[in-house]
């Protein structure tokens, strides 16, 4: 049986899809503070926070967890700026609690759901894993101290994990039945989406005088899909290795701000306004990663991770997602 921490969020609900369409049990422990009780769709739903270490050790009395994946973060960069505690003691301390419940009941295996944000400022075009880690705010920062947490934790106590630092999760389940719903929503193609079906009045593109194709800031986005089956593909490497490393997630092309809005303006049939506006502090011109190892160690790819079929089920989605809301 799989635990999936925090498996009612936007990634993690897609992980507890996959893992039951492959055969999997899973048990989602979530504290439905960012996400949706109706997106645990498959396995068993039990509310609860990582902040309370008995709730934890019932779920493991209860249930025989052969391995944990981990999603349980809060993630917007700039309240983590705003308040660090927040970040430090649900992102860190909480995850404690979670290792030490799981080294008292003998699970081992632990894929961990860590970022790109850990790299900081990209000094190469591409990132791969030998990139310096450096993240510039404090949720890059709690996710990276996981990581060095998990390093110790497998020499001193022998736990096996699988860290996967994803760039730019986007676009819904091929069957529209679960996908990006945020409050507040932050993500570039939700955003675009709600100013296509009228939600919002405008887009804005921050920037463009980068020195990129056609001005605006590159980004790297990864099909949530492709996201879910390399997660199966490192528990199953894992297991059969017993190997800990860390993994990027990306489609190695990246996509610029405006293309983004022009093939979402093809494929919705949709105008809408878009502001031109003026660079954020500390956004990278161009971010894209290398997923080398993960195809070449886990036999991974990302199929689904071309734009048109990460905005065409994004869109789908939205438009199922704001019919049933009225």
């Amino acid at each position: 049986m799989i635990l999936i921490v925090g498996g009612a969020g936007y990634i993690g609900s897609q992980i507890n899809k996959h893992l039951n369409i492959e055969g999997f049990e899973t048990i989602v422990y979530d504290n439905l503070i960012y996400g949706h009780e109706s997106s645990v769709k498959w396995g068993h739903l039990i509310i609860g926070d990582l902040n309370n270490i008995d709730n934890i050790r019932e779920v493991f009395a209860k249930y025989d967890i052969e391995a944990v994946m981990h999603f349980a973060a809060f993630a917007y960069v700039g309240e983590s700026v705003e308040h660090p505690e927040k970040y430090y003691t649900n992102n860190v301390s909480s995850t404690l609690n979670l290792l030490s419940v799981m080294r008292e009941f003998g699970c081992r295996y632990l894929i961990f759901s860590s970022t790109c944000s850990t790299y900081g400022n990209p000094q190469t075009l591409t990132i791969d894993e030998t990139h310096p880690q450096s993240p510039i705010n404090p949720y890059g920062r709690s996710k990276l101290m996981i990581e060095q947490i998990l390093e110790d934790y497998l020499y001193a106590y022998g736990m096996k994990y699988v860290s996967l630092r994803y760039f730019n999760a986007a676009g819904a389940d091929l069957e529209t039945e679960i996908g990006e719903n945020h409050d507040p929503e932050t993500h570039l193609i939700p955003l675009i989406l709600d100013a296509a079906i009228g939600k919002r009045k405008s887009i804005e593109v921050y920037g463009t005088d980068y020195k990129t194709k056609d001005g605006s800031a590159v980004r790297d986005y990864i099909h949530v899909s492709d996201i879910a089956k390399a997660h199966l593909l490192a528990l199953q490497y894992l297991k059969k290795t017993g190997i800990s490393d860390a993994f990027n997630l990306g489609n190695g092309n990246g996509y610029s701000v405006l293309e983004v809005i022009n093939a979402a303006k093809d494929i919705t049939g949709k105008e809408f306004k878009v502001i031109l506006g003026e660079r954020r502090s500390g956004d990278p011109a161009i971010l894209i990663g290398n997923a080398s190892k993960a195809k070449k160690i886990l036999g991974w790819s990302a199929p689904f991770s071309d734009l048109k079929t990460i905005i065409g089920s994004a869109w789908r989605w939205h438009q199922k997602m704001n019919r049933d809301l009225n």
